[in-house]
């Protein structure tokens, strides 16, 4: 017996970019969140142009009309350095990127995965997987619904993990976390500043504390801000677990004299401040392998998805959906056994291909920046020699044409080839 051809555990991004697709195909889907829509969700709520493609695919108006705040490129500021850059302009991928609070982002791609046809059911938290006592194949999950979180099962061929960072399915049948790889922690919060609809996004590579004039301090990690058009900026600030201040770092009170130093007509202020102070992690360069195994297939964030170069898991999220319901869908059409699972194990041989090569790059990036005299050495000469400045703005963007482009979208994409993606 069977509730479903696929459940799919996570209405986030990947889930239900992945819960639309399936759904559209004509797959019973059963999607399952823990939370009740519309709710909210730790991110920069900035998305750049690799993820409006993402949209503009699943058939999602991404204009002004449509509540979307555009951007049209990234100001990057250093301690005495400012850079202006348009999105460039490709093949691949629009020349705008768009910002929304996920509080409406996520309810509007949950909603387009139940009008495709996906049985959504929230309030119900996945407490693990289900397997075959005699194969150990993931056959359906366990959980806890409503409100007084009655304990339940649902089986199906197929489970889809789009579970986040905690990635509590994959875990139950252990796949863990690779320390190797990076790991990233973000604080935001929401401000009311008069910057609330300048066209561009802003990345702060360095953070500077100058609450003594005659000795300013550079503090560790990277900041953001991202318009939203409504009144409120999302400002946030991030570390890599390269760095030695990871573990023994107080965010909120770094985020808090990062911000108590930029200009005061900003409106960076605590009496600006809309809502708490949030936090969450940021599972990089595929820190949770195999992406599949036995019947679990692992999306997004619960495969360790986020870029090391930039912080951004939306898009990734989104392609890795967008791929997994390809296969999942060639997968289902065949019989159960042999063929049925090359079908699926050509998922993750597809991700390392669109992002194994380029994930290995960000991996040897982030060690490096990690460092903070490297850090300083890269944005105080690098970004002062202009034929540099594409490829590092493409670079670390992910904004780039992988097939044909300029010399420099060649460049990147033969770098990413010829990285190892393990």
């Amino acid at each position: 017996m069977t509730d479903a051809q696929v459940i799919v555990v996570g209405a986030g991004p990947a889930g239900s970019t992945v819960a639309t697709y399936l759904a559209r195909a004509g797959v019973d889907v059963l999607l399952l969140e823990k939370t009740t829509f519309p709710r909210e969700k730790v991110c920069g709520d900035g998305i750049t142009p690799r993820g409006v493609k993402q949209l503009i695919d699943l058939g999602i108006d991404t204009s002004e009309d449509a509540g979307w705040m555009h951007s049209r490129g990234l100001r990057i500021l250093t301690g005495d350095l400012t850079l202006q850059l348009d999105w460039p302009d490709l093949t691949s991928y629009p020349p705008y990127g768009v910002s929304r609070t996920r509080h409406d982002f996520d309810d509007l791609l949950a909603k387009t995965a139940v009008k495709a046809g996906a049985r959504l059911q929230e309030r119900t938290t996945v407490t693990g997987a289900i397997t075959d006592e005699r194969t150990g194949r993931v056959v359906g999950v366990e959980a806890k619904t409503g409100p007084e979180k009655t304990p339940v099962s649902y089986r199906a061929p197929l489970v889809l993990a789009c579970d986040g960072v905690n990635a509590k399915l994959a875990r139950s049948v252990g796949i863990d976390t690779d320390e190797c790889r990076p790991m990233g922690v973000a604080v935001r919060r929401y401000y009311k500043s008069p910057r609330h609809d300048d066209p561009f996004i802003e990345g702060h590579l360095e953070l500077w504390d100058r609450s003594d004039p005659r000795n300013p301090k550079l503090l560790p990690g990277y900041g953001w801000a991202f318009p939203l058009g409504d009144g409120t900026v999302n400002i946030g600030l991030g570390m890599l677990s390269t760095s030695k201040a990871f573990r023994n770092t107080d965010y909120r009170a770094l985020l808090r004299s990062w911000l108590d130093s930029t200009p005061e007509e900003w409106g960076y202020r605590e009496e600006n401040a809309v809502g708490r102070i949030g936090g969450a992690g940021l599972p990089m360069g595929f820190n949770r392998t195999p992406h599949y195994r036995d019947g679990l297939v692992l999306l997004g964030d619960a495969g360790g998805m986020v870029s090391p170069f930039n912080g951004e898991g939306i898009s990734s999220a989104m392609e890795s959906a967008q791929l997994a319901a390809e296969f999942v869908v060639q997968a289902l059409a065949r019989p159960e056994g042999p063929s049925r699972e090359r079908a699926l194990h050509g998922y993750p041989q597809a991700l390392k291909e669109l992002m194994g090569g380029y994930y290995r790059l960000g991996n040897l990036f982030a060690k490096a920046i990690g460092h903070p005299k490297v850090m300083r050495a890269a944005t105080k000469y690098g970004l002062r020699v202009n034929p540099l400045i594409p490829l590092i703005y493409k670079g670390l963007s992910g904004c780039y044409d992988a097939k044909g482009g300029d010399a420099v979208d060649r460049m990147i994409s033969l770098a990413a080839r010829l990285t190892p993606s393990a």
